[in-house]
């Protein structure tokens, strides 16, 4: 995809609560590459649409959203202080808000409508086309950069991924029980496998990574191991 093979182009996909962004944000770190979190932007335009009542009781305005899409920026910045990219809505810190569980309630029907992901997938190729990216999302590897160098699908049993997000919620202090996010799971998984537009399927090039057993540090030596090779 890119000349300079030294600088890869790197695609993560997979479920929900795989861990794709804390894997993808470290990779990025140690290869010193640029970490673009797809599905904070998903987030931050269904955080745009509840923000300016586009969404309620579940259904959207597609209509509205769709008009809007000019209006919304979005950009990611590092922390100076944790190293890490943050989300930044028109300007705005979001990081903290993408991440509650209305906005994840609702995630999935915004990533259904064509010209939300035809807006954001436009932005996504613009951000990797000099290399040296990371990536993580539903449809990386499959739609929005079927060319990249290395492409990484994980997975982990429904259960597992539960409860990583049950102790990655109550961290926060969100008051959350796994019997909801397990259903959250289960929804987004069947709304995130049969949609119409850019369904999550695995590529066929891509390598299959299960971390159900697997600690981060042991995910991203496995990860560094096929970058090397690659390289």
């Amino acid at each position: 995809m890119n000349t300079d093979r030294k600088k890869l182009v790197i695609a993560i996909d997979g479920y929900s609560s795989c861990g794709k962004s804390t894997i993808a944000k470290d990779l990025a770190r140690v290869l010193n590459y640029i970490y673009i979190d797809t599905g904070a932007m998903y987030r931050a335009v269904t955080l745009y649409a509840m923000r300016n009542g586009m969404i309620k009781d579940g259904e959207i305005d597609k209509e509205k959203l769709i008009n809007s899409l000019n209006k919304i920026k979005i950009t990611f910045r590092q922390n100076p202080e944790t190293k890490q990219n943050e989300t930044y809505l028109n300007g705005e810190n979001v990081e903290k808000e993408i991440r509650r569980m209305d906005v994840s309630n609702n995630v999935s029907r915004v990533s259904t409508i064509k010209e939300v992901r035809e807006y954001l997938v436009q932005l996504q190729r613009e951000m990797a086309k000099k290399g040296g990216v990371v990536m993580d999302g539903r449809d990386i590897g499959t739609v929005v950069l079927p060319d990249a160098d290395l492409k990484i699908f994980m997975t982990a049993r429904p259960e597992v991924r539960a409860e990583r997000r049950y102790k990655e919620l109550k961290a926060k202090g969100e008051n959350v029980s796994k019997e909801e996010i397990m259903r959250n799971i289960q929804e987004r998984d069947r709304m995130d496998t049969t949609r119409k537009e850019s369904p999550l399927r695995q590529a066929e090039d891509a390598i299959v990574l299960d971390n159900s057993d697997m600690t981060p540090q042991q995910q991203l030596d496995w990860i560094l191991n096929l970058v090397n090779k690659k390289r």
